[in-house]
């Protein structure tokens, strides 16, 4: 069995990708015969190396598998750089993805973590399972206000409690379970948070938080990651994508600190990421206090811009056009015949006349 999914089978990570920096790491593997003496440990050299399903496994540096995805690591390292405490707070997780912020804040004492994510199926399987986390999936936290917010959570904790998905536009108040989930609003939902974490990709968060900042309580932390490759115009990124130029990081800090003042959100400090991003671009985290009576809060969210995207063609509607025409005359009115074969005819030019090849 290649050792990435040996890993994977047999506990050692949740992921592939997380079993080959794993191996990375260092991963060694030995075969116990009974009555014989201990062989000699074998390093895995690559991700496909086989390993025999009977084989003594171990992990050199175990680090990597301390939560579902590395993005958990980068979160430890901020909260421990801050001094930042979530024991027993209400957090609200934005980009959730795999799950690897949320896994951290519930190692580190989280009561609940409701996260929002704008894709569907990434949330680990253990992540989903556990009573303390709420997964709000298709959102774009852009334009979310705290209504959005209160009905996305009763749609996800009806059907994390095994209720159907009745669609966007229905109500799910009559089966809803709020407990413990906050004392305000009829169902006991608060849609304002203690504390407020983040990781996102692909936009810049000068358009994410001022609708997130408006959902976490006043005193309340946040501590969102910064990835300057999306808070830059492509020129002013380097080649493979990354960032390099040290102005560039001050031009995405600086612009990062005006919009968390404009958002009531007094910048405590800015510290660059213990673990690099992924494809090797340095990453920093942004530390703010909610401020008290923030006006900006007033002022209506600006709308995220309409995508304009296809309407596809339900396959009901496809089955009965095919069947309406299917075989009949009418299908096939009008169009060309089945293509034939020139290839006969043009043998048969190039070959002499028997009349003519008589002697």
């Amino acid at each position: 069995m290649r050792a990435d999914l040996f890993l994977v089978e047999h506990g050692f990570a949740t992921t592939r990708s997380q079993a080959q920096r794993l191996i990375g790491s260092g991963v060694q593997w030995r075969v116990l015969v009974e009555g014989e003496v201990a062989p000699a440990w074998k390093r895995v050299a690559k991700n496909g190396d086989e390993i025999p399903a009977s084989a003594e496994l171990q992990v050199l540096d175990n680090t990597e598998a301390k939560y579902i995805s590395r993005g958990g690591l980068k979160l430890e390292g901020a909260l421990k750089a801050t001094k930042l405490n979530v024991e027993g707070l209400r957090c609200l997780d934005i980009g959730q993805s795999t799950g690897g912020f949320t896994d951290c804040l519930l190692q580190n004492g989280a009561a609940q973590v409701v996260g929002v994510d704008v894709g569907h199926g990434q949330l680990h399987a253990t992540m989903r399972a556990d009573e303390r986390v709420v997964c709000i999936e298709g959102v774009n936290a852009r334009s979310l206000t705290a209504d959005d917010l209160a009905e996305h959570y009763r749609r996800a904790v009806h059907i994390k409690n095994g209720g159907e998905d009745l669609g966007d536009h229905d109500e799910y108040g009559e089966d809803f379970d709020g407990e413990g989930a906050g004392p305000e609003g009829d169902d006991g939902f608060n849609p304002l948070f203690d504390f407020l974490t983040g990781d996102l990709s692909f936009i810049s968060l000068t358009l994410v938080l001022p609708a997130v900042a408006r959902l976490l309580k006043a005193d309340g932390h946040l501590l969102m990651l910064v990835k300057p490759q999306f808070e830059l115009q492509p020129g002013q990124i380097g080649k493979g994508g990354i960032v390099r130029d040290p102005a560039h990081f001050a031009f995405v800090e600086k612009r990062l600190r005006d919009t968390c003042a404009e958002v009531g959100v007094d910048v405590l400090g800015w510290m660059e990421s213990a673990i690099e991003g992924g494809d090797g671009n340095r990453e920093f985290f942004i530390h703010g206090k909610k401020q008290h009576n923030v006006a900006a809060e007033e002022k209506p969210l600006a709308a995220a811009p309409v995508r304009n995207i296809p309407k596809r063609t339900p396959r009901s509607e496809l089955r009965a056009l095919h069947a309406a025409h299917e075989d009949s005359e009418e299908a096939h009115a009008g169009q060309h015949g089945p293509a034939r074969s020139k290839r006969k005819k043009k043998y048969e030019q190039d070959q002499p006349d028997e009349a003519d090849g008589a002697e």
